[in-house]
């Protein structure tokens, strides 16, 4: 955690309100490991909280009024008690109104609240800078208006918040690893009995994070929200047809293995096979790499990260041309043992598993090629797993 950040929002908004903030809370972004498009399939997810997030300092406000400043972007949103829909813009306000919506119907949100927020995730990267507002928000309203609600229930709290407010048919990847990182530990998540542990990393392996600035944004207008909810109703397009061509039940397609898939899915269109197929694989990529964390067996496990995007790029055809790069380039680099997209898709970061002496060679390597290729930069750094959501 930036500790000048969090000292920064708590001088702000003292500036701002005139008063210190009665709540501090801070979340992180995360990043996804292996097990792409799993969540909202009811299967398994390796992914991290990492030491980039965002803090949000709250007060009470003297009325019924809501005021919050982002720090970050230089706008203030104004909004009355109770909240009842979203709004057309800014677009990030819809996270902290739909987190007010659903705080509600767990206690009284009264009086009004001041919040100051500002991070050093950098927004559209991959990194669940949304979710990150939407649990540090939860943590800090919560606190603020004595609501009790569990760590489980706020990650569905804030899943209902993106649905409503956002648009976005997210699963509960983000917010579970938000709030149950580990310091260098990956979370390991079964998404239908919601069961998570942390898996210890070896000492000797990190992750370098490769942002391709290509804007990803599951909320915006770029289509980008449009796609994630297609790819997610092609899925339950093909988890029902399975469930009425297998002679046991399937409830999603975590049901579903990749013999039964061989032998049926030459009967349903070619594409919703496809999307089908990457699903059934990541499930078991997850499971197998698990397995090979316990047992040390780190190059084998960066191998599974490379067939992960394999998977992504022509199954589920959620990449982009300059994800593609990077980890085509990082697939010839013999420092670098593993690399794949992460986290929903159509650009954002890439994630890179190598040791920790390898990640100024290779973040030069990358980034001089990244430019080389597309006249621009590409923004490279080490990122650490790191604990999850608190209240400071």
């Amino acid at each position: 955690m930036n500790a000048a950040l969090i000292e920064n929002i708590r001088r702000a908004h003292e500036r701002r309100f005139g008063r210190p903030p009665a709540v501090t809370a801070y979340a992180p972004g995360r990043v996804e490991i292996l097990g792409n498009h799993t969540d909202y399939n009811e299967g398994f997810v390796l992914s991290a909280a990492i030491d980039l997030g965002l803090g949000l300092a709250l007060s009470p406000a003297p009325d019924e009024q809501c005021r919050a400043q982002a720090l970050d972007m230089a706008q203030e949103i104004c909004f009355d008690l109770p909240v009842t829909a979203p709004v057309k813009e800014p677009l990030w306000s819809n996270y902290l109104r739909g987190v007010v919506n659903k705080l509600s119907a767990f206690g009284r949100i009264k009086p009004g609240f001041q919040a100051t927020l500002a991070g050093d995730l950098p927004s559209g990267a991959g990194l669940a800078s949304s979710a990150a507002l939407e649990i540090a928000a939860v943590l800090a309203l919560s606190r603020l208006y004595r609501i009790s609600v569990t760590p489980l229930e706020m990650a569905k709290l804030c899943q209902s918040a993106e649905h409503d407010f956002a648009g976005a048919q997210c699963g509960l990847l983000d917010q579970i690893s938000c709030l149950y990182g580990q310091e260098h530990a990956l979370v390991f998540s079964d998404f239908r009995t919601l069961a998570v542990a942390n898996v210890p990393l070896p000492a000797d392996i990190c992750f370098l994070l490769a942002d391709t600035r290509v804007k990803h944004s599951l909320a915006g207008a770029d289509g980008v929200a449009s796609a994630y909810n297609e790819r997610r109703a092609q899925c339950e397009v093909a988890a029902d047809f399975f469930a009425k061509v297998l002679p046991h039940p399937v409830k999603a397609l975590r049901d579903v293995s990749l013999d039964e898939w061989k032998t049926f899915a030459p009967r349903l269109d070619p594409v919703t096979a496809r999307r089908a197929a990457h699903v059934i694989e990541e499930n078991t990529r997850v499971l197998q790499a698990r397995e090979l964390l316990r047992a040390g067996n780190v190059r084998a496990f960066g191998e599974l990260m490379f067939q992960s995007h394999h998977s992504s790029r022509t199954n589920f055809e959620n990449s982009c041309r300059e994800l593609d790069f990077i980890v085509a380039q990082a697939r010839q680099m013999p420092a670098v043992l593993g690399a794949r997209l992460s986290g929903g898709g159509f650009g954002g970061s890439a994630v890179l598993l190598l040791h920790p002496r390898a990640t100024a060679p290779v973040g030069q390597a990358l980034a001089a090629a990244f430019t080389r290729e597309f006249g621009q930069n590409c923004d490279l750094r080490p990122v650490r797993p790191s604990a999850g959501a608190r209240l400071l």
